[in-house]
């Protein structure tokens, strides 16, 4: 065919991929493929166009650019039918090609011939058409664009997949109506690129049928900048509701200046609502026979329409007066006139008693405001005053809240603050308006119960106090426990004056915090306990002045071989009158005291320099282990300390393990987490220490970088033969080896223990089984005899 013909018609047919199957003389004369070339060429090849097989076999065909033999290209109209077998199942397709010359139509005509394709990637925006099953049959380059996907991409995807969750149930319901009712949609969206970019549209769409099928059509124009507008204009309108201050504006009326807005502001200022004050002057809140000369300045600048500024009163809706400092400011149209004027107003009330807030301020604490250490001590001295005259009782009651330091360490700061104010409205709810409920700092509060009556009275309020902290305080979706003890001294029993209460109050809150919380009431023993304390705490600060602080080194052997595999450094005090000390009887006065971390650094000071005298020796893979305690690795720079001693003392990688207590890392398990991953990068192991003694998290120790687990003392001590109070010590070593991790056993005192830990695969062993805690010298003598470190 060399010459479009109006009438030319072809007729062929294709696979379900759209490859040509048949092809005859008339189709070879039209695009001039020959019939043994054309099978298996895609009819895609055919068009001028970027028509795809998926859209086209999805509409049944479309008004086409061809392009034909000879290097022409024509408009065309391809129509696809569905073929099927003898059986009824789909195969393949028959292509249809009708051909109308461009000069044989109306302009109209040629101008409706233009394909789809063609038009919508000139449009502004986003156009598609999608079939019911939510799929993209046509679409535009700026939907391809704007998606981040190419077209086999935008063909393969379903629409929702560009909607955020939030979304799309109401384009769900949109493209139903559509689909179902026939109905024109709109609706304002957000595109979801593949990069997870946002672009604010307008979408709009409308069913069309064609070939039968129907479609839903629409466009999508992005609306940033109007967004951006709107946004803009929003936070102009919130930025006068969130002010502070009372915002008025007024239309010039003659000589009334007509209200037009007031701001929240002004409506908690003045108590009169919106509707009530606009269309009023403002006049209407003056407060008669005050402040004419005020209101005189205020008129005379209106008239003249040049800003003012004075302070005077006004009535609130009330009629309560209030001091009023406003600053009017005149509007001026496109044309330079005055139309409209702005008065913001602040309410100085508060400022004009001023003495009594300052008052407030220095004797309340800012966070509670309950009153503060300076109003305690003078209500505890009015009180004793009191009650010296009228021969009667007062309480002290000192309150220590339990485990403060973790709820700020796990929570944040914010809960630790959240627990405050709520503890201090429980405290108050608690007692009589009489009593006083002070701060006195950080987690500690002191109350002052005047006039008791007698002791049984004192219990049963402070039982109601105490049962007032037990419940936990709701935080960010979470129920934060919080526990007290309550330390209570009575005048005139246990003091005469408001220092010796609270310092009696106070032992008392000690010997309560020692076991375990609850109340307890002074008694004389509780000073002498106090004074032991005392002592103690200067002892330990005598014992590092004087050297009286020194290490042993406990041996870790390989169960299997015997061989020694390490060492444990363990504090001791020789104490000039108790002689030798274990760390169990100071240790916990060091860390009441803020003495653990100097120790701490004492201790590690040391342990360095035995791994160094052992690496000068010859003596090399045999780490050394020490134990920390919360107080020492939360310090800032903890791990950083570690690495400097390491390097001043020549320790490579390796020679260092830190041991911390299994339930010390899952109580602040971001600390943990933060630990172990800086040890690890400064070549430090760390060792879970007393493994299997409370609730294990495995996985959270999964998630540390871990060397070993070392089974707790009461696993080891259990053991005897195959009973059941060996089966722990059996799980816990099994638990180890699937974490992967070595297994220590320590406290190993028995044959029993240690013949039982090495038939069940127990790693490394420790204890007096071995041998005791060595001084550095004695360790030196055991690796020569044995010979065997190495």
């Amino acid at each position: 065919m060399t010459t479009f013909d109006p009438s030319a018609q072809v007729t062929f047919l294709t696979d379900d991929e759209g490859k040509v199957a048949t092809w005859n003389p008339a189709c070879a004369s039209l695009f001039g493929w020959t019939s043994e070339g054309a099978p298996g060429r895609p009819l895609t090849d055919l068009l001028a166009g970027d028509e795809r097989w998926p859209s086209l076999a999805s509409a049944g065909g479309a008004r086409v650019r061809m392009r034909f033999s000879g290097g022409r290209e024509g408009l065309a109209t391809l129509s696809l039918l569905r073929q099927y077998d003898a059986a009824g199942e789909p195969q393949g397709w028959s292509a249809a090609i009708v051909i109308a010359p461009c000069d044989s139509v109306s302009e109209s005509d040629r101008v409706g011939c233009t394909p789809l394709s063609e038009v919508v990637d000139l449009l502004p925006g986003t156009f598609y058409a999608i079939n019911r099953e939510g799929r993209f049959v046509v679409w535009n380059h700026n939907l391809e664009r704007l998606a981040e996907m190419t077209p086999d991409e935008v063909a393969a995807a379903q629409v929702m997949d560009m909607f955020e969750p939030r979304d799309r149930d109401l384009a769900l319901e949109n493209i139903r109506r559509v689909f179902e009712e026939g109905a024109e949609v709109s609706m304002e969206i957000n595109y979801v690129a593949r990069s997870g970019r946002e672009t604010p549209m307008m979408l709009g769409g409308t069913r069309v049928s064609c070939n039968g099928d129907d479609y839903l059509f629409g466009m999508g124009v992005n609306i940033a900048s109007r967004r951006e507008k709107e946004r803009r204009l929003l936070l102009s309108e919130r930025a006068l509701n969130a002010a502070s201050n009372g915002i008025v504006i007024t239309r010039c009326a003659g000589r009334d200046n007509i209200i037009e807005y007031v701001n929240p502001a002004f409506e908690r200022i003045a108590g009169y609502p919106a509707l009530e004050a606009i269309g009023r002057d403002p006049r209407f809140m003056a407060a008669p026979e005050f402040d004419t000369h005020e209101r005189s300045q205020i008129r005379v600048a209106l008239a003249e329409r040049r800003p003012v500024s004075v302070v005077f009163r006004n009535l609130r809706k009330n009629g309560e007066l209030f001091w009023n400092d406003l600053n009017i400011t005149p509007v001026r149209d496109e044309y330079g006139e005055v139309t409209h004027f702005i008065g913001i107003l602040h309410d100085v009330t508060a400022i004009k008693q001023r003495t009594d807030h300052l008052e407030h301020e220095v004797n309340h604490d800012a966070l509670t405001g309950l009153a503060n250490r300076t109003l305690l001590w003078d209500r505890l001295d009015h009180a004793v005053h009191l009650a010296h005259r009228h021969k009667a009782m007062v309480a002290t009651v000192l309150i220590d809240l339990n485990n403060f330091k973790t709820i700020n360490d796990t929570f944040g700061h914010e809960a630790g603050d959240i627990v405050l104010k709520v503890v201090a409205r429980r405290l108050q709810s608690a007692v009589r308006e009489s009593d006083t409920v002070a701060r006195m700092s950080g987690d500690e509060f002191v109350l002052v119960l005047v006039d008791q009556p007698s002791l049984r009275f004192t219990l049963r309020m402070v039982e109601r106090l105490r049962r007032s902290m037990t419940m936990p305080v709701a935080f960010g979706g979470n129920q934060i426990p919080v526990g007290a003890s309550l330390g209570v001294a009575i005048f005139p029993h246990d003091g005469q004056a408001p220092v010796e209460l609270v310092r009696a109050a106070d032992m008392a809150m000690y010997h309560a915090k020692g076991n375990g919380g609850g109340v307890h009431f002074f008694s004389p023993e509780m000073r002498s306990a106090n004074e032991k304390r005392a002592a103690l705490a200067d002892g330990i600060r005598a014992a590092l002045d004087h050297d009286e602080l020194f290490l042993l080194f406990q041996p870790r052997m390989d169960a299997k071989s015997g061989k020694v595999r390490g060492f444990e450094a363990l504090l001791r005090w020789r104490h000039p009158k108790n002689g030798v000390m274990l760390p169990a009887t100071f240790l916990a006065e060091a860390e009441e005291s803020g003495q653990m971390v100097e120790i701490g650094n004492w201790v590690l000071d040391q342990a360095c320099a035995f791994q160094q005298q052992l690496r000068q020796l010859g003596y090399t893979g045999l780490p050394v282990s020490v134990n920390v305690s919360h107080r020492e690795y939360s310090q800032h720079g903890f791990v950083a300390g570690i690495g400097e001693r390491m390097k001043r003392h020549g320790l490579p990688p390796g020679s260092l393990e830190i041991e911390i207590p299994e339930a010390d890392l899952i109580r602040n398990p971001g600390l943990g987490r933060d630990l172990s991953a800086q040890l690890r990068d400064s070549g430090v192991a760390l060792s879970i220490d007393e493994f299997g003694k409370g609730i294990s998290d495995l996985s959270f120790l999964q998630q540390l970088s871990v060397r070993q687990v070392k089974l707790s003392k009461a696993a080891v001590h259990d053991i005897a033969g195959e009973g059941r109070g060996s089966m722990l010590a059996k799980t816990l070593i099994d638990i180890g080896h699937n974490l992967d991790l070595s297994v220590v056993g320590e406290a190993v005192e028995t044959e029993a223990q240690m013949a039982f830990l090495t038939s069940h695969g127990c790693d490394q062993l420790q204890g007096q089984w071995f041998s005791e805690p060595l001084a550095a010298d004695a360790v030196r003598q055991m690796l020569e005899q044995r010979n065997d470190a190495q």
